[in-house]
């Protein structure tokens, strides 16, 4: 018989005595990803994930501990409960001469991570830019009360504050562009390096012992030596000093410490290099690394042991007049600030006290 007379077999489905056939196995879904994934009916959520860690976490997964810490920012709580209060007021001053080390970006977010830890902060805007006063989302057009009113008129800074709406605790003495002439304006004024020290002093908030003290006060500096910056050194008790982890900023570093030592040799005595704070940090980097190596060689427990990464979203942040621990509380740029901000609020510091 031929191929073309060879009668053609019956299909199975056809045949009675056949298995009905299976359906297709479902592809694997998966949860993750920013939209629910096809066949699954919503997002996996933060609570999910955090039952699931708490299973895991035996106390000895860093990975685990990790998730958790994001998933808790992520949900709005406090992590590891309120941070300690200090037992005066710290008044800190974040100077760098070097422009774009993140001055302002460390002081309004340490400044809202410390706030968020449960504690009264007050930021002292310094800058003629008044960009700490954008991101905390404070008016600071001309005319509005500022810091050159407390410089230069001496106006009282308690009817300067400005209550932060963002975030609960943090309060602002915003800088306007009248701040940029100010510089000129004090050469010629009695104690002029004094004036803001003295401002600080006058505040019933500030270097109390009242309940409602201030219990951080954040000098944002401009990116100069000048009088402003002279300002802040001589007001303050220890200096906070974000360093951005290239080659540059080590020369501009060895000059500020210069500075420093000037100060405490003529004008303020009680000043410490208490922390410094390395930015825009990139760990697939030799650069990144070689800084970071340098400055812990050279300033040891100075150095917090966080880093802040590059993170777009820090840089994104200012412009919805927010801090990046607001607009992306999840994000590694928030969580290291908050990491930071409490690592700072744990350290003993030599020069804390006067």
């Amino acid at each position: 018989m031929t191929e073309s007379s060879t009668p053609a077999r019956a299909p199975e489905a056809a045949r009675p005595d056949a298995p009905a056939p299976a359906s297709p196995a479902p592809a694997p879904v998966s949860k993750f990803g920013p939209h629910p994934a096809p066949g699954t009916s919503s997002y996996r959520t933060a609570g999910d994930v955090a039952r699931l860690v708490a299973d895991l976490d035996d106390g000895s997964t860093p990975l685990a501990r990790s998730v958790e810490h994001e998933l808790m920012v992520r949900e709005g709580l406090r992590l590891r409960g309120p941070l300690p209060r200090p037992d005066h007021t710290r008044v800190m001053v974040v100077a760098n001469q070097k422009g774009g080390v993140g001055k302002t970006t460390t002081t309004v977010n340490m400044a809202a991570a410390l706030a968020q830890g449960g504690l009264r902060v007050l930021v002292v805007d310094l800058d003629p830019q008044g960009n700490a006063s954008t991101a905390l989302a404070i008016d600071h057009h001309r005319g509005t009360p500022s810091t050159y009113d407390a410089i230069v008129d001496a106006s009282p800074l308690v009817d300067i504050v400005q209550p932060c709406p963002e975030v609960e605790g943090l309060f602002v003495v915003p800088a306007t562009i009248d701040l940029a002439g100010a510089e000129i304006e004090l050469v010629s004024m009695v104690a002029r390096e004094s004036r803001l020290r003295k401002a600080l002093h006058a505040h019933p908030q500030i270097l109390s012992d009242t309940e409602d003290r201030f219990d951080y006060v954040l000098i944002d500096c401009p990116p100069s030596l000048g009088l402003l910056t002279l300002n802040a050194l001589v007001a303050g008790d220890e200096m906070l000093i974000p360093i951005q982890a290239e080659y540059y900023a080590l020369e501009g570093l060895g000059q500020l410490i210069e500075t420093v030592e000037m100060v405490k040799a003529h004008l303020n005595p009680g000043l410490d290099v208490s922390t410094i704070l390395l930015t825009m940090y990139d760990a697939r980097t030799r650069l990144s690394a070689g800084v970071a190596e340098e400055v812990r060689g050279h300033f040891g427990d100075q150095v917090l042991r966080t880093a802040v990464p590059r993170s777009v979203r820090i840089s994104e942040a200012p412009s919805y007049g927010q801090t990046v621990m607001t607009y992306d509380p999840g994000s590694p740029g928030a969580l290291s600030y908050l990491e930071a901000a409490r690592e700072m609020a744990l350290k003993v510091t030599a020069g804390g006290t006067r």
